[in-house]
């Protein structure tokens, strides 16, 4: 009895280190995977529980992390989860070095990654289209119509005072009813727009792509016309195009100066497509009506940039994807990408170079 008693002594202090020395061992034969941000909890839990990864994670979602922490941490790594707000170019793709084969970002724009850089590199990129489709559509609804209806304007003299006798076109603004609504750029969320804007009786959709895109086109009975024909016709204009070297600014003083004085510009996109000081000069010198903005350049927009002291610009911290439902599911999208990635598998959402 004693022996037994001192053999199970002995196999409990045992024990512990051969489960440590096995943990370790099963530690050392998983991918290493760092995540640039506390990304929404279906993600994380994803990683957590596929037993495929070992994670470390910036765990804050209000601060970015350091560029100096993030060439750090991602040295080594065989696999990257970002947002976009980190810039993934060689010089972070050299840091990381050759073990790196899978990066997922948790976006639908793929702008703030060195494509050719990842290309060459044989790097794997997964990204979240098509989940935030809706969300992007209603914010660009709820945008549209607050800036053509002058809701900021309305709230703030309602708070202030300015809320005196009823007069006949006080805070007067633009009715979609009737209305053509141009689309710069038809893709999923472009038709998403469109489907939730007809039952307010819009008279006819419109739109120009670098091509025609009649299945698209079909579903909202939308015409294509060419870009100074978009911008002549529009009353109302909503910029869904990517930003590319070719998008790059293409809303400038040539479109503004070809639109309505009564239009109302839309963008929800990226914030490099629009030369904001020409957006600036149209809305100022009244050539345009008025512009709600959910993307700039830079991020944040400086609170002394002049755009801010305009009441028909009305400008939102890029909330267009920022639902409950929609952000979980760009989390858990990027984490399958990654994880399938690592496995070698097609991927859910694959950017293909």
């Amino acid at each position: 009895m004693w022996c037994s008693r001192m053999a199970v002594r002995r196999l409990q202090r045992i024990t512990p280190l051969a489960l440590a020395s096995n943990m370790q061992r099963e530690m050392s034969t998983l991918s290493r995977v760092y995540v640039t941000r506390q990304i929404p909890p279906e993600g994380l839990k994803i990683l957590r529980e596929s037993g495929q990864v070992q994670f470390q994670l910036w765990d804050s979602d209000d601060v970015p992390v350091p560029r100096q922490e993030l060439l750090e941490k991602v040295k080594g790594v065989d696999a990257l989860l970002c947002v976009l707000t980190e810039k993934i170019d060689a010089e972070l793709l050299d840091a990381a070095g050759p073990n790196l084969k899978v990066l997922s970002t948790m976006s639908v724009g793929f702008d703030h990654l060195a494509l050719e850089e990842l290309k060459k590199r044989g790097i794997r990129i997964g990204y979240t289209p098509d989940v935030l489709t809706d969300s992007v559509a209603e914010l660009t609804v709820a945008l549209l119509l607050t800036t053509s209806r002058r809701l900021i304007e309305a709230t703030h003299e309602a708070k202030t005072g300015g809320w005196g006798t009823w007069r006949t076109l006080w805070l007067c603004g633009y009715e979609l009813a009737n209305s053509t609504v141009g689309i710069l750029g038809l893709g999923r969320i472009g038709v998403a727009i469109a489907e939730r804007l007809a039952p307010f009786k819009v008279k006819k959709f419109i739109y120009t792509d670098v091509v025609p895109r009649p299945e698209l086109a079909s579903m909202i009975n939308a015409e294509y016309v060419s870009f100074d024909e978009l911008a002549k016709q529009s009353d109302f204009l909503a910029v869904c195009c990517a930003l590319t070297p070719e998008t790059k600014e293409i809303c400038n003083k040539n479109l503004f100066s070809k639109m309505k004085n009564t239009s109302i510009f839309i963008n929800t996109s990226r914030g490099g497509v629009v030369n904001q000081d020409d957006l600036y000069e149209a809305l100022s010198t009244g050539q345009i009506a008025a512009a709600g903005l959910d993307v700039t350049v830079p991020e944040p927009l400086p609170t002394t940039h002049p755009l801010f002291t305009l009441k028909n610009c009305v400008i939102l911290p890029h909330i267009a994807s920022a639902s409950y439902t929609t952000r979980n599911a760009m989390s858990a999208l990027a984490a399958n990408n990654l994880l399938l990635g690592l496995r070698g598998e097609p991927m859910i959402k694959e950017l293909k170079l």
